[in-house]
């Protein structure tokens, strides 16, 4: 968006006079805030003016201009690839910090000179670009030309829903569902090579007999995909049975970022687009009105700078290589999965842990949203862990969640739905989870579960006042 004054001639202190009015008056509209809420106006309190103001004076003091007032200025919430430091040369790589997301501020002057700064989202760390770029996602390269085109369905788009991942669909977990403003469930779905696809068959009839549309999450045993090319063909192939028998929705593999679910040295996202690929046009040549999410990777930045090792890549980095290697045309929606959040899912800034953006879930939606040209988000699981209601503490690896309630875990799932349906960029919401009951030190399912411990369940009561229930 662009803020202009008025080029209308006027004479000596009454133009002065009406450029710093207009100047004082200058809002700006949010097309990238994910809340609908006032524009920002030129007080001290305004997080973004305070923004502005930041970049404004470093660029004053760094490029010797006056900009007290401006043609115009635009901004964009946004990832940092290679951190807030990477659009300017230093003497010193020491210096780089590591800060990978806030806003970015483009600055037009009288004289038509543009400039360009970035700032944290506290505000601490601000630079002055050396170059004015386009902002948002890095230029995507060429698609893999050994891919097959696109099979044309039809579940491309679709407004909000919300959804939730169960154990047992039971007719007391039906009830929390509706009870919540849920439309669709999840299941997990794990493929052997020689599976028929009928194995899928229960499943769909017990949601399609409660009245809820389903998402099967369908993965593979990474021990078993020795012959990448005849494993995929196979995979995609039962996949396209399952669609046959009238999944809604199939996500394609769980986390194949990390090798936990992919074989060690071979994670890659190009890799994976090649069996997207195929998974896609065999489901959509079966059944078109299947929507096709791509496979969530595991929201994580322990991969380090470079991104990848022969354990992993970090989501991000993995992404990137989707994206690069041609994966928008092959999916419906972006999988994606948030589940370490501690705070609202409105802060930007606040997590005692720092600033990495797999804490926020504004930052994870744009990191799904961002290199895909525009192509919807499927939170395939989302959720907010809370100990709450359970006799033994947290297991160590995740006590990062030891201080959530369950009333906190209620109001942030309700606000999550709220701000991704109103954002436009979130096809599909999936809480993780809904009635897991188990609770291991090694894996506390069930302090995920909107269903605690004592029979109550606030977050669907949270969640059925913000979807009109």
């Amino acid at each position: 968006m662009h803020l202009r004054l008025l080029t209308k001639p006027l004479a000596g202190l009454a133009l002065v006079a009406l450029l710093l009015a207009v100047a004082l008056s200058l809002t700006l509209s949010a097309p990238s805030r994910l809340l609908a809420q006032d524009a920002p106006t030129p007080t001290p309190n305004d997080p973004l003016w305070r923004a502005f103001s930041a970049v404004r004076d470093a660029i004053e003091e760094e490029k010797s201009t006056d900009l007290t007032i401006v043609r115009s200025y635009e901004w964009e919430q946004q990832e940092y690839v290679g951190g807030i430091d990477a659009c300017k040369t230093l003497d010193n790589p020491a210096d780089y910090r590591d800060i990978y997301w806030g806003w970015t501020f483009t600055i037009t002057s009288m004289m038509n000179q543009v400039y360009q700064g970035r700032v944290s989202f506290d505000l601490k760390a601000v630079v002055v670009c050396d170059e004015v770029t386009t902002a948002g996602a890095a230029p995507q390269a060429a698609a893999d030309p050994n891919l097959p085109p696109p099979v044309a369905g039809a579940a491309a788009v679709g407004s909000f829903e919300l959804g939730g991942h169960v154990l047992d669909l039971s007719a007391n977990t039906a009830s929390l569902m509706n009870r919540a403003g849920m439309k669709w469930v999840k299941k997990q779905l794990e493929y052997k090579v020689g599976d028929d696809p009928s194995k899928a068959a229960g499943m769909i009839a017990s949601a399609k007999a409660n009245g809820f549309k389903i998402l099967l999450g369908i993965k593979g045993d990474k021990s078993q995909m020795g012959d990448f090319n005849t494993y995929i063909a196979g995979f995609a192939q039962f996949l396209a049975g399952v669609a046959g028998q009238g999944a809604d929705a199939i996500e394609v593999w769980n986390e194949p970022n990390i090798d936990r679910e992919w074989p060690a040295g071979q994670v890659n996202g190009a890799s994976y687009t090649q069996m997207l690929a195929a998974a896609f046009n065999a489901i959509k040549a079966r059944n078109p009105n299947t929507l096709v999410i791509s496979g969530a990777p595991a929201p994580t930045g322990f991969f380090g700078a470079a991104g990848c090792t022969a354990n992993g890549c970090n989501d991000d980095v993995f992404m990137q290589q989707m994206a690069q290697a041609g994966a928008a045309q092959y999916m419906d929606c972006v999988g994606l999965h948030y589940n370490e959040g501690i705070i609202a899912p409105s802060a930007t800034s606040g997590d005692p842990r720092g600033s990495y953006p797999s804490y926020y879930f504004g930052s994870m939606l744009q990191r799904g949203y961002g290199p895909f040209g525009g192509k919807q988000v499927c939170f395939t699981e989302l959720g907010y862990l809370s100990p709450q209601g359970f006799s033994t503490p947290l297991p160590a690896t995740f006590a990062w969640a030891q201080n959530t309630t369950v009333a906190q875990h209620a109001a942030w799932l309700a606000e999550a739905a709220t701000i991704a349906a109103q954002s436009g960029k979130v096809r599909l919401m999936i809480v993780w989870n809904v009635d897991f009951p188990f609770y291991t030190a090694d894996d506390p399912m069930g302090g995920y579960a909107l269903y605690r411990p004592d029979g109550t369940c606030p977050g669907c009561d949270s969640l059925g006042a913000v979807m009109k229930k």
